[in-house]
């Protein structure tokens, strides 16, 4: 049984604009204007919130610490809740990718840095929750990506085999958890680094999804 995993922010989904604008509603909270601007800081976004409130207390100047990040996180979540899908949008072919490999006895699964709940509010509302066996988030267990056991545990939950799969996604980080796990990976060039994820050495890259079936049937056959 051969298992296929995605990571979804910058992977499955564009989602950085509503990342972006769930930071700048909290730097407004804070009594700042738009910090953070859609397109230029799509790579931060998909790094993560507090990647975001780093670089926003960066640019104005603060002496921030990490307790500042951890202490506004969950004003951003919150902010982030009430956004979740208004720009979000699937990358080309995505959806018709993850049906074709489903169609051929693959199992499917997220996992994601994302938190879990949203995740799956997320999925929820883009109406493609179903397509997946499978879905863990940042907060599914103790330990995150780059740490393989968050991918370990979606083959496992998704009904695959250890060793037997290969994780899609978009950074460094995803390149790094799936080493750690020992299987391929396939980072995505149509995200905010282009191809510069090259650098990173994955097994692969992938300009698009419709590439994607045959790209994983060579690295896993």
């Amino acid at each position: 049984m051969r298992t296929i995993v995605f990571d979804l922010d910058g992977t499955l989904a564009d989602t950085s604009a509503d990342l972006i604008a769930a930071a700048n509603a909290c730097f407004r909270g804070l009594g700042h204007g738009d910090v953070l601007a859609p397109g230029p800081d799509a790579l931060t976004a998909f790094q993560g919130g507090r990647a975001m409130l780093r670089l926003g207390f960066a640019r104005l100047g603060l002496d921030w610490t990490e307790a500042m990040v951890d202490a506004h996180y969950p004003a951003l979540l919150a902010a982030y809740a009430e956004v979740i899908d208004r720009e979000t949008r699937l990358y080309p072919g995505a959806m018709a990718a993850v049906e074709r490999f489903r169609a051929a006895g693959w199992r499917v699964g997220i996992c994601t840095n994302k938190p879990e709940g949203l995740a799956e509010e997320l999925l929820r509302r883009l109406g493609i929750r179903g397509a997946f066996d499978a879905l863990v988030g940042a907060d599914t267990l103790p330990v995150r990506k780059p740490d393989p056991r968050p991918l370990d545990e979606t083959v496992r939950r998704a009904g695959g085999v250890a060793g037997r799969a290969i994780l899609v996604g978009d950074t460094v980080t995803d390149r790094d958890t799936a080493r750690a796990a020992g299987i391929p990976s396939v980072l995505v060039t149509f995200g905010p680094e282009g191809q510069g994820v090259a650098r990173h050495a994955p097994e692969a890259l992938l300009d698009r999804y419709d590439d994607l079936y045959d790209l994983a049937d060579r690295l896993l056959p």
